[in-house]
């Protein structure tokens, strides 16, 4: 158990959790926050973008001229803005401003939806993301976890490197315990093409310090992780 590796006189490590829907992170951010706003798209370089669309269009026999697909490139540019905003932040960024507490329990926030483009096909994958750490003296404010995954998510990704990327900067900015990070999600890349396989789910994991270096400690974690109502993409 991760109370008797820590040297306290427990019987079980008590796991503080909590849970919020996504629509609810902006409404309980800390005083912290500078604004309450959505993330900023990135700069991207629309008129380029629109020019590419367009030979994509002419490429694949379509007519870009005709009504329906008029305005489609541009639409398509401000979408690529959006979709990859986190490539004008650092999301660990949201990890700096911290409230040291001798806080001796695990904080974890499960359900963080998130969505992302697969970098190989440039189509959507979409999920949840679960992450936990075991602070050492410092935590952060719920909704920079959620900051924290979109930031890594909103931008061509992998899911494997989604995962080691939320739980290396939780590890390397607060320096806590341990971390525990799990996502879930399906890949359009292989739901609507190539393997067709629709309601397929794949399922990363990347633990550090105690819950990967502890048997006990990590199966706590995981039981714990899964053990929400909603471990189901």
């Amino acid at each position: 158990m991760i109370d008797s590796i820590r040297g306290q006189n427990k019987t079980g490590a008590r796991m503080a959790i909590s849970r919020e829907s996504h629509s609810r992170f902006d409404e309980d951010d800390d005083a912290s926050d500078p604004k309450r706003a959505e993330m900023p798209h990135a700069n991207v370089d629309i008129p380029r973008i629109e020019k590419a669309v367009r030979e994509i269009l002419l490429a694949v026999g379509e007519n870009p001229d005709r009504e329906g697909l008029l305005k489609t490139p541009n639409r398509v540019a401000r979408a690529y803005g959006e979709l990859m905003a986190g490539l004008s932040q650092d999301p660990r960024a949201h990890l700096r401003t911290v409230f040291h507490e001798r806080y001796d329990e695990v904080v974890m926030l499960r359900d963080i939806e998130f969505h992302s483009l697969c970098e190989h096909h440039l189509l959507p994958f979409t999920g949840r993301a679960h992450v936990a750490y075991l602070p050492d003296g410092k935590v952060v404010g719920l909704s920079k976890l959620a900051r924290l995954v979109e930031g890594y998510a909103r931008r061509p990704q992998v899911q494997e490197r989604l995962t080691t990327q939320i739980a290396d900067a939780l590890m390397e900015e607060l320096n806590p315990i341990g971390v525990a990070c799990v996502v879930e999600a399906t890949h359009t890349c292989m739901t609507i093409r190539g393997a067709k396989k629709p309601g397929s789910i794949m399922v990363t994991s990347a633990l550090r310090g105690i819950f990967k270096e502890n048997p006990s400690s990590r199966s706590e974690i995981l039981t714990l992780m899964y053990s929400s109502p909603n471990n189901k993409v």
